[in-house]
């Protein structure tokens, strides 16, 4: 292998055995990766790209297994190395981020130690020297006050921190190799801007290559050296990333290109002329909220103000959405709202009513018309039961139908998000992520609901099942007056769906307004760049040096 191949993968083949039946992932896949390269994997969920990756690290599922093909890291065949030797590479030559930073940070050990847990495993440093080397990466990736965060424990952080961790764990001990798998789906525009940042100057430092696995267009072609599109197992296209995403060949990537978000096309939701929408009489507010605040005290001293003097209103049959960075206080309003959490001041009326009215006297029925759908869709359905059973608990609990027609209505919930009545006696590890996250989506309606509260509903979606459940998402709205509070990251997402923009930082609301105000003349600075950190294929689709002019410098310097 030439000493500037630093990953070379060779017809590798990959199946997942489910039963008697045997299903191919990965269909005789070969690149290679150089020294000091991005290359970024993208493709529809199921498309091959995370066991492409998780082949490479040895770490497939009990499930999958490797057919055929090789796997060559600086000259060894990770293929068919033992579990010894793919011991001593992990973390040491090559680090991992993994997807769901949910279930990858261990939930009784604080953060700081996980961070440091390969500089001690690898014997690079001592226990205090990994310590104080973790709180640098933590700092580092952009984590405020890591000294005190590094003593805390993954539930006492955001879902963006906590990826901030996965990626300071993964530097920490400066491997050859990182394999980032969707490493900013949780993080809004502005930490993600920061983190491929801190990822570049680690290429550049030295001579790191990323292998990108990502469902993001923007990221992979405004990060990447070269990409390769993903279908079915097996290549669509490859080719450099300018190229590749300026004039891409096969109509897969086209349609991968049409159905990713963008700042440059104009969004889908229309939005009435000003003049117009005057003589429109606005809907009735189905939530008000007036001085809202939330206080979290932080160990003995120290208070967080989540919320700060929030004042928001939400119309019937509108969607509202709330965007801002990690730790901004978006999903605090929106369980705020949701009645879960108590305001530390401030009041919301719901229908009119106080929200305590409402706990207090008719708890029940503010449970059925307010519903909830998280962000993850692989931990927020109970992986024991059935998707029957999982539609039909709601149906129980409020009451709704009587036992001879609630497997009626299950399917009539399938039917409402296009999903196939086939699925009702599947459990939620037989489903993919978009499928999923339609399963959550038919539970919340189970309940005939007005109000969905949706945290970051498509942030852990591919492009294509992204745009597909925005779609389905609209047009129940249409169907049934749903009033949605739409909380997200991306703007470029909320241009697809919302009505009014809510923009938040810090606990505070920087500006709101209607989605044409937000989009063409933003008032804040802040909004400004949160706009311009959007990453965008548009954008990228300009001629750029190749790959062998950007290193050219770089390749005299000798291999690590």
């Amino acid at each position: 292998m030439s000493e500037e191949i630093l990953l070379a993968v060779e017809d590798l083949t990959v199946s997942y055995r489910l039963g008697r039946s045997e299903v191919r992932a990965v269909d005789e896949v070969a690149f290679e990766l150089r020294r000091g390269e991005v290359l970024a994997l993208v493709g529809e969920s199921g498309s091959g790209k995370s066991t492409i990756a998780h082949a490479i690290l040895g770490l497939l599922h009990g499930a999958a297994g490797i057919d055929g093909g090789a796997i060559r890291f600086e000259g060894l065949d990770l293929a068919t190395a033992s579990d010894r030797v793919l011991e001593t590479i992990r973390g040491r030559r090559i680090g991992f981020v993994p997807q769901d930073p949910t279930v990858s940070l261990n939930p009784v050990k604080r953060v700081g130690e996980q961070v440091a847990e390969a500089l001690r495993n690898h014997r690079v440093s001592n226990r205090a020297q990994a310590l104080r080397r973790a709180v640098e990466l933590l700092d580092e990736a952009g984590i405020p006050d890591a000294a005190l965060r590094a003593r805390q424990y993954p539930h006492q952080f955001s879902g963006g921190m906590r990826q901030r961790a996965l990626i300071a764990a993964a530097l920490a001990c400066r491997p050859a190799l990182i394999v980032a798998d969707e490493p900013t789906s949780a993080l809004d525009v502005i930490v993600q801007k920061q983190i491929l940042d801190a990822l570049a100057g680690q290429i550049a430092e030295h001579r790191t290559s990323v292998l990108l696995v990502t469902h993001d267009l923007g990221v992979a072609a405004e990060r990447a050296d070269r990409v390769i599109v993903l279908r079915a197992g097996r290549i669509v296209e490859q080719g450099p990333a300018a190229q590749l995403f300026r004039e891409p060949r096969e109509p897969y990537t086209r349609a991968l290109l049409e159905a990713a978000p963008s700042t440059s096309v104009r969004w889908v939701r229309a939005v009435a002329p000003e003049t117009v929408r005057r003589q429109e009489p606005l809907p009735p507010a189905l939530i008000e909220a007036s001085g809202l605040s939330k206080r979290y005290r932080l160990g003995r001293t120290r208070v967080i103000d989540a919320l700060t003097d929030i004042d928001l209103t939400v119309r019937r049959g509108r969607t509202v959405a709330v965007v801002g960075e990690s730790g901004s206080g978006k999903t605090t309003l929106s369980r705020v709202v949701a009645g879960w959490v108590a305001p530390s001041a401030g009041e919301i009326r719901f229908d009119g009513r106080p929200l305590q009215e409402w706990r207090r006297e008719r708890a029940k029925d503010l449970r059925r018309r307010v519903q909830y759908v998280y962000q993850n869709p692989y931990t927020s359905l109970d992986p024991r039961y059935t998707v029957g059973r999982i539609l039909a608990e709601p149906l129980e609990a409020f009451r709704i139908g009587d036992r001879a027609d609630r497997g009626d209505r299950v399917v009539a919930l399938l039917e409402a998000v296009l999903l196939s009545p086939a699925l009702v006696e599947r459990r939620p590890a037989e489903l993919s992520g978009g499928q999923r996250q339609r399963v959550a989506i038919a539970r919340a309606l189970a309940a005939e609901p007005e109000l969905l509260l949706l945290d970051e509903p498509v942030s852990a979606l591919d492009v294509s099942v992204q745009a597909q459940i925005l779609h389905l998402l609209r047009e129940l709205q249409a169907e049934r007056g749903l009033t949605y509070l739409f909380v997200t990251h991306d703007l470029a997402v909320a241009g697809e769906i919302a009505d009014e923009v809510v923009v938040m930082r810090a606990g505070q609301v920087v500006e709101k307004g209607a989605l044409a105000q937000i989009f063409d003349a933003p008032a804040s600075e802040y909004t400004r760049r949160l706009l311009a950190a959007i990453p965008d294929p548009a954008r990228s689709r300009s001629a750029r040096p190749p790959f062998e002019e950007l290193h050219h410098e770089e390749r005299k310097v000798p291999s690590p």
